[in-house]
């Protein structure tokens, strides 16, 4: 077992890995940049290293930086946490280059599923469902016409690289489908380098229904049920749930059984999340993230497991502490991202946190950075605090989550709570129908 892991990250999950390290008896180490010199995160961890300023470009995506933190401190390990450096194969490279543990799969896995054109295909080979589209890459406004026939309209373009919504157009029609093809592929290579698109039919009412899998690296994997992710705003998750409201025993053992089985035959080491739209029983392969999930939480109420301990154990060569036959689900978890966003614009609302105090009582749990006086630095992601509840069945999860969110209190900055309240009061959350399009609709007709 390592002695000494470092987090390659910041904010709540940051203390989530040194929580896990802590009850592990295994010391860990921080790194920051000079904006967070303060952080919550950084106090609590056993020593802490800055590595740069405060642009992530300086900091938390300067890999020169982190190894060089991982040699003066000693640390035999990284986890990466989520984003940043989490899914960058050639990080994972040079932290075995140098003879350092990733806290991960192996870069082979990172890049092939990096790719959502690779992905698709792999995924395809390894007999998980995917969305109708096209056989890769397409090159021009020609050959995504053809397709779009064949296949059937409204179609999505989408960029091969990168994510969070950006290089995604839907288009109704054939006249339609030039001007999303043009402008999904001028934004993607704006955001990621890579003008490279493909296509896929676009569902109707489709929900986003995630599966947790978790590989040894040796051939033996698991699955750890679904999450439903369905309510997004411009593609971004702002609540989760498991298990997914709409989804069987059945179906979820059919589903699992296939992504478990996928993973173990290719080797994959550790956490990760095979993505779906799920519409009318039938669910479709849309990308799998290699690393751990802001949403994992959840997962872990309803099974009553550490997946971060699970990381750190199978990356030092160590059994999974349990097998698919010992997961049983418990009840239901419900999670909510809080952001420092002012609505209804959903603007970036950054300052000094004048008074914080964090709900608590049975089934509430809190992971978040904040405390009294934390000044939240304009330079991240506007995540600052993620709010899960656990209750024995969907309604009692629901009435746990309206009653936490009237305790939290975070004075001094905007942030999304009062979206969660208003979204309480609507019979369509409170009965589980709602698809990927329910939020944004609801926000135009609200605020538009």
């Amino acid at each position: 077992m390592f002695d000494k892991i470092l987090i390659a990250n910041r904010g709540e999950i940051a203390l989530r890995v040194i929580r896990a390290c802590r009850e592990m008896g295994i010391a860990s180490v921080a790194v920051h940049s000079t904006a967070d010199a303060d952080a919550m995160h950084v106090r609590m961890a056993d020593e802490s290293v800055c590595i740069g300023p405060a642009p992530s470009s300086a900091s938390y995506l300067s890999m020169p930086a982190i190894i060089s933190a991982c040699e003066i401190t000693g640390a035999q390990a990284i986890h990466p946490g989520y984003g940043f450096l989490s899914e960058n194969a050639a990080f994972v490279q040079m932290v075995e280059d140098h003879g350092i543990t990733f806290i991960g799969p192996r870069a082979e896995h990172i890049r092939i599923m990096g790719d959502k054109i690779t992905a698709k295909d792999t995924m395809k080979a390894l007999g998980v469902p995917c969305v109708p589209g096209s056989d890769g890459g397409v090159d021009d406004v020609e050959a995504a016409l053809r397709i779009a026939q064949g296949i059937g309209y409204p179609v999505i373009v989408k960029a091969t690289a990168g994510g969070g919504g950006r290089g995604m157009k839907v288009a109704q029609d054939a006249k339609g489908l030039e001007v999303a093809f043009r402008t999904a592929r001028a934004e993607a290579k704006a955001a990621f380098g890579n003008p490279d698109v493909y296509l896929e039919k676009y569902l109707q009412r489709p929900r986003h229904i995630e599966i947790q899998v978790f590989g040894d690296g040796k051939g033996r994997a698991v699955h750890l049920g679904e999450r439903d992710c369905s309510l997004q705003r411009r593609h971004q998750k702002v609540l989760e749930e498991a298990p997914g409201p709409t989804i069987t025993a059945e179906e979820r053992a059919r589903i699992g059984r296939t992504c478990a089985e996928a993973v173990a035959k290719i080797g994959y080491a550790g956490a990760g999340t095979i993505e779906f739209l799920y519409e009318d029983g039938a669910f479709y392969f849309i990308e799998m993230n290699t690393r751990l999930q802001v949403e994992h939480p959840v997962t872990e109420a309803i099974f009553g497991v550490d997946l971060v301990r699970q990381q750190i154990l199978v990356a030092a060569g160590q059994e999974m502490e349990f097998r698919q036959e010992d997961l049983v689900i418990r009840g239901h978890a419900i999670e909510v991202r809080i952001n420092a966003e002012k609505l209804p614009g959903f603007a970036p609302s950054p300052g000094r946190i004048t008074q914080y105090h964090a709900p608590g009582g049975l089934g509430v749990r809190v992971d978040s950075a904040l405390y009294d006086g934390y000044s939240i630095p304009p330079y991240y992601d506007s995540l600052i605090g993620k709010l899960i509840v656990h209750g024995r069945d969907r309604p009692e999860a629901l009435a746990r989550l309206d009653r936490a969110l009237g305790e939290l209190i975070v004075d001094g900055v905007d942030t999304t709570v009062p979206l969660f309240t208003a979204l309480l009061r609507e019979p369509d959350i409170l009965s589980g129908n709602y698809s990927i399009h329910w939020l944004e609709r609801w926000l135009a007709t609200r605020f538009g």
